[in-house]
């Protein structure tokens, strides 16, 4: 029973991720165009820095562009490897090393993909922010609502739901909290200058595994699917918390775990509902 359901899982998992890169398939070419053009000026010009995606040293420009469709990489001063291949690769190679947990992808997409200056950072976050706390509430209801009736009172439901996202929402205050804090306080904060913002937009772009509850609602999947989903989230955590503040793997693991920990509990707690799990 446990592998047919693992069986089941993995299949599902790849058909939901297909159609996640399909439909991105659909915007490389101007993902491609964007990237070549920011990736053509100097840091001092943007005013941002670019990294190499392998060690993460600072450079000033990721290529020379001699004509249209003609350019040279360029390589890494540290390290002497190309600074960033994905300048030349589809999004869908990015989503797939973002996917098998890549460092270097995390550096292409936190450093080399964007400006900041023609992204706005704060409306990503907010937008970014809504999703994530509307997500993680409907994970909560899946688990305590799970083979229960619905309330037939829709003044009692919308109270119960109520009482639940603000559950969550204090939970995921408290799981930035802790992650705030613990990258102050236990990983590497002298090899690498980063501020709140930058923990904040890591942690909610690293937890694209969560679109992935989208397809509890299409399919019928056990209750313990969440959980699976939330380990996914939280290695991803850990390898984007690595590529931010360059510290040892086993440390930023150890802030993760305990971030999401202690936000479950607190999720929970709040929330006042039963978790009924269901391999």
């Amino acid at each position: 029973m446990l592998l047919s359901f693992v069986w089941t899982a993995v299949k599902d998992f790849a058909l939901v991720a297909s159609l996640f890169i399909a439909l991105t398939a659909c915007y490389s070419s101007k993902f491609q165009s964007l990237k070549m053009e920011i990736g053509g000026t100097t840091c001092e010009a943007q005013g941002t820095t670019f990294r190499c995606v392998r060690c993460g040293f600072p450079i000033t420009t990721l290529y020379i562009q001699y004509s249209p469709g003609n350019i040279r990489l360029m390589k890494c001063e540290n390290c002497k490897a190309v600074a960033d291949e994905y300048i030349e690769c589809e999004i869908m190679i990015l989503i797939i090393d973002l996917i098998l947990h890549k460092p270097k992808a995390y550096r292409h997409l936190f450093y080399n993909m964007f400006s900041k200056e023609t992204l706005n950072i704060e409306g990503l976050i907010w937008k970014s922010i809504l999703g994530f706390v509307i997500l993680d509430a409907y994970g909560i209801w899946v688990l305590s609502t799970y083979d229960k009736e619905w309330n037939a009172n829709v003044t009692s439901l919308l109270w119960d739901f109520g009482k639940m996202f603000a559950g969550v929402l204090f939970g995921n205050l408290v799981l930035l909290c802790v992650m705030f804090v613990g990258a102050r306080k236990f990983l590497n904060s002298s090899a690498q200058l980063y501020g709140y913002k930058d923990i904040l937009l890591g942690v909610l772009v690293s937890s694209y595994f969560k679109i992935f509850l989208v397809a509890t609602m299409v399919w019928e999947f056990p209750s313990s699917v969440i959980f699976i989903i939330d380990l996914f989230v939280i290695s991803s955590n850990t390898v984007a918390l690595k590529v931010i503040t360059y510290s040892a793997m086993i440390r930023c693991m150890a802030v993760c775990i305990m971030a999401h920990s202690i936000k479950f509990l607190v999720s929970q707690r709040l929330s006042n509902y039963p978790l009924k799990i269901v391999i």
